[in-house]
């Protein structure tokens, strides 16, 4: 049998198509890592990132695997007046994740969710199934039905 994470799990309970790849034991740890590891698109395969903003709220942004969070961008979309990424050591108390496992989905608590506008560039995107080595593959509109995301311009 193979494994499923908990991501995995959420997603078959509510009946939202998806598909998933391993790269476990491959070493590969940034998102362009995995990307590359799984001969995928980077710009397809996104990483889950989590931030605080001003007033102490956090926010969960997804960006393409080659780009870095526009703070000020993050921040407007957000409505604060300015975003600084989570601490690692922050994130597994807070999200239930780990550093290069999170993933939007199954979080501890869920927290506003924003992804990049160029997500809307492809039919499907790939994204963290919430433990290292397992990322999934779905539509916006089948990731609509389990969090609440909006689309913005957040990277470069």
């Amino acid at each position: 049998m193979e494994y499923k994470t908990n991501v995995m799990r959420q997603l078959e309970s509510r009946k939202i198509a998806y598909n998933h790849y391993t790269y476990a034991n491959t070493g590969a740890i940034s998102a362009l890592e995995v990307a590359e590891v799984l001969k995928q698109n980077p710009a397809q395969v996104f990483k889950t990132l989590v931030t605080t903003g001003k007033s102490g709220k956090h926010y969960v942004f997804m960006i393409p695997a080659a780009a870095e969070l526009d703070l000020k961008k993050a921040a407007h979309a957000a409505g604060e007046k300015s975003i600084e990424m989570l601490k690692s050591k922050e994130l597994l108390p807070l999200t239930g994740y780990i550093h290069g496992g999170c993933s939007p989905i199954g979080m501890k608590k869920f927290f506003p969710t924003t992804i990049d506008s160029s997500a809307q560039n492809f039919d499907t995107i790939i994204f963290s199934a919430g433990k290292i080595g397992y990322q999934v593959e779905m539509s916006l509109p089948e990731l609509a039905k389990i969090i609440n995301f909006k689309i913005a311009d957040i990277a470069f």
